[in-house]
């Protein structure tokens, strides 16, 4: 067996999940609902508050889809109850952040402003401290959406290795390079 794929999911008080005939698996929270379709063969079986993935043989496919399915049901209900949040730091002279609504506008060295559209379960807020870089927290309930938007704004202006400058994840280490050696 898995060893991720055979933890027990526990259900919050508030979290409802249930699995349709066509194995999609909805499962609905506080903060939302969410919605994703499984592989046929696994199935998912509910008793009480405690949701367990099984797996019909012990195939290569089965047994790589067992933890794959266990995770995005358990980061679901995770995401319903807690949401996940990421926060990015522009490190540069000049880089400023603005949020308008579902536009995030980035100011990143360039000789014109990015504005980048959110989708609309992503809630971008933008803060700027004196003396800080600035910070971009993105929140959702869908974990993989948030990542994929982090992603694609880091994307913008990577961090480079030799003044640190661009857009990172807060907390992350980037590696620096020595540049040149002076003189002879």
């Amino acid at each position: 067996m898995s060893r991720i794929g055979k933890k027990v999911i526990t259900l919050p008080a508030n979290v409802t999940l249930t699995v349709s005939p066509s194995n999609e698996v909805t499962v609905k929270g506080p903060k939302g609902e969410l919605k994703q379709q499984i592989d046929r063969d696994l199935k998912v079986e509910i008793e009480g508050t405690e949701v367990t993935i099984t797996r019909p043989t012990d195939q290569i496919r089965h047994r790589a889809l067992h933890g794959l399915t266990r995770s995005l049901v358990n980061n679901m209900v995770v995401g319903v109850t807690d949401g996940y949040e990421l926060k990015l730091e522009l490190v540069g002279v000049g880089y400023r952040a603005a949020v308008t609504g579902q536009q995030l506008d980035l100011a990143l060295g360039y000789s014109h402003n990015i504005i980048i559209e959110m989708p609309k379960e992503v809630t971008a807020t933008a803060v700027m401290e004196k003396g800080k870089p600035p910070l971009v927290t993105l929140t959702s309930i869908d974990k993989q959406l948030v990542g994929q938007v982090a992603a694609k704004v880091r994307s913008m202006r990577k961090p480079e290795p030799y003044k640190g400058k661009g857009v990172r994840f807060q907390g992350e280490v980037i590696r620096r390079k020595a540049g040149k050696t002076a003189g002879k």
